[in-house]
């Protein structure tokens, strides 16, 4: 039976997407759960240009990503922090103190979920934060964290 998914089904597809599944799948779990809807001539010109806006707008958020990402790329940002005489920080430096420190220094909004920092940042020196700005956009920020 062909259906148009009008949510994510694991190991299925995504909203928007046509696809075709056994009667009983279909029947029993897909469309008693409202995740999807049989798939009629005025169904599938919506659910076309649904994946194309979709496509549309994932390549638009790709290309900003990139551009993002090779203005950062190979720049140290530099944040200053209160440290005690053998390199530890009073405090710690997370995630907003990043996105704070980027804003200032190279003038890129970051969102703050795009930042993947698994503790905070206790010591001064050089530390490597990974950015994941898409799904295909990944790259290492170089921060210098110095006592101030």
């Amino acid at each position: 039976m062909k259906l148009i998914l009008t949510a994510e089904v694991d190991g299925l597809g995504v909203e928007g997407d046509i696809v075709d599944v056994a009667d009983g799948y279909a029947r029993n779990y897909l469309l008693p759960r409202h995740v999807a809807i049989k798939a009629t001539g005025g169904a599938l010109k919506h659910a076309t240009a649904l994946k194309e806006a979709r496509d549309e707008s994932s390549r638009k958020a790709h290309q900003e990503a990139e551009a993002i990402a090779s203005s950062l790329v190979g720049t140290r940002i530099v944040i200053g922090a209160q440290a005690g005489d053998e390199g530890k920080l009073f405090g710690s430096i997370g995630v907003s103190d990043i996105v704070e420190g980027v804003q200032k220094f190279s003038g890129v909004a970051l969102d703050r979920h795009a930042i993947s920092l698994d503790k905070p940042i206790k010591s001064i020196g050089l530390h490597e934060v990974p950015i994941k700005l898409h799904k295909d956009v990944q790259f290492v920020l170089i921060l210098d964290v110095i006592p101030a």
